[in-house]
């Protein structure tokens, strides 16, 4: 799996993940463009993304559902800022029962960088109210980047078929 980088905050309203995956950046963005992709791979561990609902264009509305038997559904939402492809994806992000963050939602922003066939993902989100709601953040976003890596290295092995 890809390797793995351990979160580093930039300040302390901020998440930076960067990793590198054994596939190539045009594959690693399609599995963020695709829902039948992104549903596969979205979620910490032992979350199963239940629904997924992409409009990916600027100005396009997200929104997806995460179970899991230990804490039940999670909702969550936003709206695609920019699209660069295969460079760069900007959205929004909140969690729709509003406790976490009251009125306040961050903007996440996914790079993607092509060296030698290999891509070096990063992922930023911003602002949290607190380090400690920040630092809740860091399992599950490495959590589910984990399962990102899995997901595009494994269709890479396979040449990306169904990307």
């Amino acid at each position: 799996m890809g390797q793995r980088a351990e979160a580093r905050a930039v300040a302390d309203d901020e998440l930076l993940i960067e990793r590198t995956f054994d596939a190539p950046a045009a594959l690693v963005f399609r599995i963020w463009e695709k829902p039948e992709h992104m549903q596969r791979w979205w979620g910490p561990r032992d979350f199963t993304c239940t629904s997924l609902s992409l409009d990916f264009r600027p100005g396009g509305k997200w929104r997806a559902c995460i179970h899991a038997d230990a804490y039940g559904e999670s909702w969550m939402s936003g709206v695609f800022r920019e699209i660069e492809r295969d460079r760069r994806i900007v959205f929004s992000f909140k969690w729709e029962d509003g406790n976490e963050q009251p009125g306040l939602d961050t903007l996440v922003t996914v790079e993607f960088q092509e060296l030698n066939g290999r891509t070096v993902q990063s992922f930023h989100q911003t602002p949290f109210v607190s380090v400690e709601i920040r630092d809740s953040h860091v399992s599950g976003w490495n959590e589910c980047i984990d399962r990102e890596a899995a997901y595009a290295e494994a269709m890479a092995r396979n040449k990306g078929e169904g990307a």
